[in-house]
This record gives C-alpha cells, structure tokens and sequence, in this order.
C-alpha cells in the first residue's frame, strides 16, 4: 500500500526536487522494514483536490498532504505496526512492544484538528527510571534544537543578523500567508496588550476571566520561564507536546519548504520570536478559540504581534524604564512604541501613568480618533472578600485593566447582554470574581515551598525534623518592577506574626534577644524558628544594578525587611539556546566568567558599608560552587574589605549547587528557616524553578 501511493505522488508531486528527498526517505524506511523495523505512513486528504503528495511533518514520520489547504479531513486508518520514529525503543526505556495502534482520532476540543492516539498493548512493565525516561522525548529535543537555531542574537540588545530589504512585519506579513494564515487572522477576536510592567498578569486575568464566562480562551505570552509550551494556552492549559510538535513541524516544513523555493536572502527564515507569533496565530485559528489573548514581546509599533490589524481591543499596562537599547532613553519615547498598537476604531484603555508617559497616550489616541479610558485599581470591595491570585498590590492595577479589556471585549462582541442581566459599575460579575482569583502566572510573586524540606509540614531527615525552605520568586528586572517586588516581599515575609528575624548584617536595635550567630528566637519552645532572608540574584549585564539593587533594598528596609545574606550567581539558561523542562541540568556546570557577579557584589556591600567601602572590583581566581559552610551564620563584624572577606554576600558559580547547598542548610538544622527572594532576571526564576521542581 505503501509502495502505490508513493508511486501515485511520483505522478503528480508539486516539486520534484523535494519528491525526489522524500523518496529517499521512503528508501530507508523499506530497507529499515527489510530489517524487522515496522513503520506506518498516514494519508491526509484535502477537499480541493483528490490527489495527495508527501510530506514530513515529524521528524521520522511521512505524511501524504496536498498543497493548497489547512484544515484536513478525518480519516481513520489503522496499521498493526509502529512509526518510524519508535524504532529508537531503547531511548524511551521499552523493553518489547508487540504491537502498536495508530488511531486518528478526532479532538473533541476542535473541529478542524485533530490528535494522534498511540495505543500500546502487551508491553512489558517499565522500571521507574524507564518512567522518567518516557518523558524525554527526542522529538520534542529536537524540535528545541530547531528553535535554537532561529536565534539570531548571542545577548539581549546585540545587533540582529536579520537583513534584506522587508521590514520585520512586512516579513511577518509573508510568513502569515505562506502559512495560509492570511484569511484567518482576521477572525480572531483578538485582545492586544503592551506595557512595561504587568502585561504579562494582565494578560493572565483577561484569560482566567473570559474563560470564566464561558469561553475558549487562546492566550499568547512570553517569555516562557521552564518550556516554550507555557507561551501557548488553550483553554487555560499549556499546549500539550504533541500538539506542539504537531503545529511546530507544520510551521517549520512550510516555510522551510516555501523559502527553498523561493531563495532569498531577503526572506529568512523567521527569527524566533517571530516564528513563535505566526504559530500562536496557527493554534489559535486551528483551535477555534472564541478570544486571543495577545501579550505584545518588546514594545508595541515595531513588534511582531502588531501584524494584527483589527483587535477587539487594547490595553497598555504601567509603563516604565527598560528596554532603552530598543525603545529610546525617555520615558515619553517608550510610550510612543507602546502606543503603537492603537489602531482606529478599537477602544483602548491604560492604568494611571506619569505625565509624560501619559500624554504620549492621548496624544496618539486623539490622533486616530478613538477613546483612551483611564482605569483606576480595582475596589477591594468588587470582590466580594476573595483575594487576587496573582500578589502584591500592583495587581489591583492590572486587575482593573484586565477587567475593563474584558468587559469591552464581550460587548464589542455583542455577549453581554446574553451573559449578564444588568451592568453595575460599582461591582463585577460573579465570572469576573472568580476570574480574577484563579488567574495564574509562574515566576511572578510566586511563593514555592521546597518539597525537599517539605515545608508545609515537619520532615525527617535521618531521623530529625528538617528546617523550611522557602523560595518567593519574581522576575522583577525594571526599577519599577523591583520596588513593586520588594513591596510584595515585606508584606509576605511578615505575615507570620510569631516570628522576628534579625538580620544580622543590618541594625536592629533588638540586642537583648539575640544569641549567639546573631540570631532572634522567637515564639513558643516548640514553634521557635532561627529566621534568614537570603537574595538570590542576578540581572543581564544591559540592566543598571547601580539603580536595581538600591532600590529594592530601600524599598524592603522602608517596610522594616532587611536582608540576612546577598548571593550572587550566574544563571543557567543562555540566550541562544531554547531548552525543555525535560533538557538535563548538568550539576557541575562549566567554568563562567564571574566579573559580572563580582560587580553586582561590590555594588551590594557598597549598599551595606556606605562610603568606606573600597571602589574597586572584587575578583577571585577561583570561586566556591556553593557558599562556604559558615557563612549563614557569620555576622557583619567578620567582614573584612580589605582582605576581599565578606560576612554579609558571595559570590558562587553554580545555582545547581547553591540550592543544594540551602537544601543542606535546612536538612542540618531544624531550627532553621530560610526565606529566598529570587530576583533581577526572568531567567534566573526560571531557572531555580526548574532545579526546585525535579
């Protein structure tokens, strides 16, 4: 059967020259058959034609299309044999399968994909390391791989490879209709938000709320913090990996195969980003989502989601200083990017900005002759006694912006009156509640309690109870955003009225209780707890610590929270490689350059030790992996400048074995409890959350 479609396509395939590297795959698929390998090919017809060619879709697997249409129809076609790509048994930890039904099967979540159903009988019974390896898939690497390749920079803010003479959304244009996206984008019920700060939540709010009333929901963000699925989600869950892979490699053939054709270096293949905005427009329409909600990546004018021309409505969240290599060195330059996606006839809204941030806005919205609504923070009172999901009091404001984008959105949409009965500014619907309560966002105010310790509960650890570990994650790396963080930090650390910490590199004027260490004990004798708030951070070297650092330990100290211990780490993740949350984290990682490390370290005992400090620029030839044994508990009077001896910071060239080192810590007393606020870079967060998380 095999052998007669092939031959069907010899006759009628749109391009010899691929035909003739697709047979060649067929080659070694019959020779691999030849040698007691089985696979399967599926065959997809398209209702404009009757005649099929081949194409890969997944790496290993030949799927027979026809050019000219997006949507295929169902056809069920059962083979008792595997694919191709499952010879490789050995990598998932199979030790015999038998047989194997490929069942297409019909999603119930859309009408025009469907999804691949993989039933295995008589397999043998896989250990618990064949478990962990079955979520290793090496499709799903591979795709990483592909990805990797469409970065173009080495490090944020360096100069883009990209060249010709198309402009970036004018290449956004062709890839959306190569893609055959072109006629479809435009019934997207789209929600296009920008801003500085707080897109991303509200973003994340406009999400759990039209959900909440009932429907689909797509939502496009970035960046991703573990896996680049958590960019796509449907129906508020990330995109499963086979649907990623599914619409990844359909992207990638396209226009790999498209631009083959038509060889130019005019037209690339897109960078990364942009490849990702023209996929999430694919799922999206593929889906069948009733509403897009769209975050915009940098900017607004010039970035690749502004590719979409006529949104239900935009809204623009706090704007602030950052991304000034890109967006100019003025606040007033930065809200003219972020006005960018204004579009006639869509009415926008904000949150209270500075003036000149402000008058940018209105300035661009009377130009196009459209309403500019300015929303205050949401009334606590709105919501009925239930707390935002997302923390910090910042997100009254971007709840309130969400809330407003959402209730525009239904009545542009012409859904409010069949939704709800009446319209009371004074309070929100019961959906909008409950929206806004389940919301969700990682790496962003997010409290995580490290299961190791288990610190929810009293563990034992060899026999003894273990301390708690306790990790408050943001991704907070704008001045603004860094005040909001070190707000949201104080508040939650001091939530628990029984204990006191003194943080024993600052004064704090309680000499009485202190024992030995420079600790406080506090509380009953059962419940007494040594407390130690530690700053994991980190930040991109186009950032100013000179202003981060300061203004998130003034903002703590304003609300009575000082610092115990500074740790200054590199991250792991790079920027030009795209990993998995399944990609392994090496424990001992490679040697790394430290010198920014030691800047951020030199900023912060200048913080802590004022003017005596020495200016110039801490440096060791061999840094620890990990801090050293004593140094949670050394007190300020054993820090010695002038020797390069420091009670109070470090330097470590491992995060992997930072965190096991705060693991030990606990593990080894269990008196101890260790408040992390990990911060000053999204992808330090991420980073911590995948080691926290395996």
């Amino acid at each position: 059967m095999l052998q007669a479609a092939t031959n069907e396509v010899s006759r009628c395939h749109p391009n010899p020259r691929t035909h003739a590297l697709e047979q060649r795959a067929v080659d070694v698929r019959k020779k691999k058959k030849k040698n007691g390998f089985c696979s399967t090919s599926t065959m997809h017809f398209f209702p404009d034609t009757s005649r099929p060619y081949v194409k890969q879709e997944l790496p290993g697997v030949l799927l027979f299309r026809l050019k000219g249409q997006l949507f295929p129809y169902n056809l069920n076609w059962k083979v008792p044999c595997f694919p191709f790509f499952n010879c490789n048994l050995d990598l998932f930890g199979v030790r015999r399968l038998h047989s194997q039904e490929i069942v297409r099967q019909k999603d119930s979540s859309s009408r025009k994909m469907s999804t691949w159903a993989v039933k295995t009988m008589d397999m043998d019974v896989t250990t618990e390391e064949d478990s962990v390896a079955l979520r290793l898939s090496p499709a799903y690497e591979t795709a990483m791989e592909a990805l990797s390749s469409l970065i173009t920079r080495q490090k944020r803010g360096g100069a883009s490879k990209i060249g010709g003479k198309y402009k970036k959304l004018d290449r956004m244009l062709m890839y959306i209709k190569i893609l055959g996206l072109e006629g479809h984008l435009g019934g997207l019920k789209i929600i296009h938000v920008a801003g500085t700060k707080g897109k991303g939540s509200t973003c994340a709010f406009c999400e759990a709320i039209l959900r909440e009333c009932g429907f689909r929901t797509g939502l496009f963000t970035s960046p991703h913090l573990i896996d680049v699925r958590e960019r796509f989600r449907v129906n508020g869950l990330d995109i499963t990996e086979d649907k990623f892979l599914l619409h990844f490699w359909d992207c990638w053939h396209r226009l790999k195969l498209d631009l083959q054709e038509n060889l130019t270096e005019d037209l690339p293949m897109p960078p990364l980003f942009q490849f990702l905005t023209v996929m999430a427009f694919k799922i999206f329409v593929e889906e069948k989502v009733d509403v897009a909600i769209i975050e915009v990546g940098l900017g607004g004018k010039k970035d690749s989601t502004n590719v979409i021309k006529e949104p239900v409505v935009c809204g623009i969240a706090s704007l602030g200083m950052d991304h000034m290599e890109a967006l100019g060195d003025t606040l007033a330059e930065i809200a003219s990017h972020k006005a960018g996606i204004f579009k006639p006839q869509v009415p926008s809204f904000t949150v209270p900005q500075r003036s000149e941030a402000m008058d940018v806005l209105r300035e661009r919205a009377n130009e196009l002759m459209i309403p500019l609504e300015v929303v205050a923070p949401i009334d606590c009172k709105w919501l009925d006694g239930i707390k935002l999901s997302l923390s910090g009091d910042h997100q009254y404001s971007n709840a309130a912006l969400a809330a407003s984008l959402c209730k525009s959105w239904i009545r542009s949409t012409g859904n409010w009156e069949k939704l709800f009965q009446h319209d009371d500014k004074d309070s929100l619907p019961e959906p909008f509640i409950r929206g806004l309560s389940t919301a969700r966002l990682f790496g962003r105010a997010q409290i995580v309690h490290d299961s190791s310790s288990n610190s929810s509960t009293v563990s034992m650890v060899n026999g003894a109870a273990s301390g708690d570990l306790t990790f408050y994650l943001d991704g907070a790396h704008s001045p603004e955003s860094l005040e909001a963080c070190g707000r949201w930090f104080a508040t939650v650390v001091k939530d628990d009225k029984n204990l006191l910490s003194l943080d024993s590199c600052l004064k704090t004027g309680i000499g009485e209780e202190v024992s030995e260490n420079g600790f406080v004990y506090t509380g009953s004798k059962e419940s007494n707890k040594i407390s130690k708030r530690i700053l994991l951070f980190n930040c991109m070297d186009v950032r100013d610590p000179q202003i981060l650092l300061p203004q998130l330990v003034n903002t703590c100290a304003t609300l009575g929270t000082h610092f115990s211990k500074a740790i200054f780490v590199p991250s792991i993740s790079t920027y030009n490689k795209v990993t998995s949350g399944a990609s392994a984290v090496p424990f001992h990682l490679p040697a790394k350059d430290l010198t920014w490390q030691f800047n951020l370290q030199r900023i912060w005992e200048n913080i802590l030790h004022g003017k005596g400090f020495p200016e110039k620029p801490l440096k060791k030839e061999n840094p620890a992996c990990f801090p050293p044994n004593n140094f949670l508990y050394e007190d300020i009077s054993h820090c010695k400048p002038a020797d390069g001896s420091f009670a109070c910071s470090t330097v470590v060239s491992s995060l992997p074995q930072t965190i096991k080192w705060l693991r030990d810590c606990v593990k080894e007393n269990p008196r101890l409890r260790i408040q992390v606020l990990v911060t000053g870079s999204i992808h330090l967060v991420g980073d911590v959350l995948k080691l926290i998380n395996r």
